[in-house]
């Protein structure tokens, strides 16, 4: 089966399998929205793809008159100089600035102009002391329906191209939306999938002495990661692992990302099984502010 019938398939079957065309990057000019930057023009440049740079003007951080002109020419500027920096490795694009709050400008940027993935820092502050990759970008994370790669900037050790993409899942419907791009994305970059699913016995509040329950849990958990590897094993990903942890997820997770070497971490944004159990919520969260190398999440599609 090639990538494109696997496309296909994934559409009948209501999954999805995304190719990104079109990249935006929200940016402040920070060193953390520079970060981002990078891994746009790497992604963009195997994938082909048109890269927007995104300013936003925040109108609850400006007076009336001319402060507002000076705060969009800055802006303007920076959203140049990020096209200017894209255009010089050959790349397609588009410098963009609006006036709004930051989340809503993005998401509403993302509808208008078919934007197939974000990118941004997880946190960067201007010199004014105010932030627009913060809580902003948890806010893009938790609406935003298309995927979003965020990106941290403690050091100076980038994990692109990416060798080693981890999939962490419970077999949700949520957790399994992230599949699809994780398989893209490692066909892209000729990179090894890991599929990890994590069995936290006292989130459901039973006895784990129960064999039948323990039992029950290890089934779940090798049924999905046998998911994953199937579909990436359809796709011809040339190396797939899988794993079952015991313990808190996004510990689990955490420590998982550094045991193996992990250049990137793909997964839900929300995920519950049929017994009511959270992998993948306020996980992904944890994962986006505290994970060492990037995190792609994806919505599960309406």
């Amino acid at each position: 089966m090639t990538l494109d019938d696997f496309d296909r398939a994934c559409k009948r079957t209501g999954e999805y399998l995304l190719m990104f065309d079109d990249i935006l990057i929200p940016t402040d000019g920070s060193d953390c929205a520079q970060a981002a930057v990078d891994y746009a023009k790497d992604l963009a440049t195997r994938y082909g793809a048109t890269v927007h740079a995104l300013c936003v003007v925040d109108p609850r951080t400006l007076e009336h008159g001319p402060h507002y002109d000076q705060e969009t020419e800055k802006y303007t500027n920076i959203a140049e100089d990020t096209c200017d920096d894209l255009s010089a490795a050959d790349l397609s694009a588009k410098p963009a600035v609006l006036t709004d709050l930051p989340h809503k400008a993005i998401l509403q940027y993302v509808t208008k102009h078919d934007i197939d993935l974000i990118v941004m820092g997880t946190h960067g502050r201007t010199g004014l002391d105010r932030y627009l990759l913060g809580s902003v970008t948890e806010k893009v994370v938790r609406l935003s329906d298309v995927p979003v790669l965020t990106v941290r900037d403690e050091d100076d050790e980038v994990t692109y191209p990416y060798t080693d993409i981890l999939v962490p899942t419970d077999g949700s419907k949520g957790a399994g939306a992230a599949i699809g791009p994780a398989v893209d994305v490692a066909s892209k970059y000729d990179a090894r999938v890991h599929a990890l699913s994590v069995i936290e016995p006292m989130a459901l509040g039973v006895d784990v002495r129960s064999a039948a329950i323990l039992d029950s849990l290890e089934k779940a958990a090798q049924d999905a990661v046998e998911t994953v590897e199937e579909r990436a094993t359809q796709a011809s990903i040339s190396g797939v692992e899988t794993a079952i942890e015991h313990g808190s997820p996004y510990r689990a997770i955490r420590s998982y990302v550094d045991e193996h070497d992990i250049d990137l971490v793909v997964m839900g944004t929300h995920g519950r099984s049929g017994i009511e159990r959270y992998l993948l919520g306020s996980v992904t969260e944890k994962t986006v502010r505290t994970s060492p190398v990037p995190v792609m999440t994806v919505r599960q599609p309406e």
